[in-house]
């Protein structure tokens, strides 16, 4: 079996960590953005990390967020990991990296192959690169939108760092999604919900084993 590691974003009751564990997904992803339908207290965010199980990696997802924001998060839950999804610049990035003394995440959206510099820039400073599909413009949400984009430009690539795709994932497409791209990370959110912000354990449980299926992909 490809070892592809999975990430469930978006988790907002104990329910969903528990279907994430069960999958055997890598990464639970829980989201500080107030827009967005996935958003958590902090308080409600603590309860659900202290319930995930040894060997599930907590990820936080912040947009943009400021040094008081990020002290009162990391006070309060075990994470594992941050992860910047605003315009944070690579000098940011690198700031919040040695204040928090976890490893950063910074998603990168793409749209055309211009936009693969950035992916080269922030590589130098994170850990490991998000690769996005970039939102709409004057979009509400910088992710977790269900949009694609065309995986050939990043097919076979490499950077200086682990990278991981994202954006309009599903379970009938990251089989082929990998295949194209030989990404050996995937990231869902929207992709495995029943509406906004409700998590379908199916679809969770359905995500990763496609992901992690041997062989081409079933296409349904």
């Amino acid at each position: 079996m490809p070892d592809i590691r999975v990430k469930i974003c978006g988790l907002k009751t104990p329910a969903d960590v528990v279907a994430v564990a069960a999958s055997g997904a890598a990464y639970a992803g829980f989201v500080f953005f107030a827009k967005s339908p996935r958003n958590l207290t902090i308080p409600a965010a603590r309860e659900l990390a202290l319930a995930a199980p040894v060997g599930l990696a907590k990820v936080a997802l912040v947009v943009d967020a400021e040094d008081a924001f990020l002290d009162a998060i990391t006070e309060a839950m075990p994470l594992d990991m941050l992860q910047l999804h605003g315009h944070e610049s690579p000098d940011r990035v690198a700031e919040i990296r040695a204040r928090y003394g976890l490893p950063v995440m910074k998603a990168v959206g793409v749209a055309d192959e211009s936009d693969l510099a950035a992916v080269f820039d922030y590589s130098l400073v994170a850990d490991q690169i998000l690769v996005d599909a970039k939102p709409p413009k004057n979009a509400d949400l910088p992710g977790g939108n269900g949009l694609s984009f065309d995986w050939r430009l990043v097919a076979q690539r490499r950077w200086l760092r682990p990278w991981m795709l994202a954006g309009g994932l599903t379970p009938d497409n990251v089989a082929e999604a990998i295949r194209l791209t030989n990404a050996r990370q995937v990231d869902v959110s929207s992709g495995v919900e029943s509406a906004p912000g409700i998590k379908d354990a199916g679809r969770i449980s359905a995500f990763v084993k496609a992901a992690q299926m041997d062989g081409p992909p079933i296409l349904r």
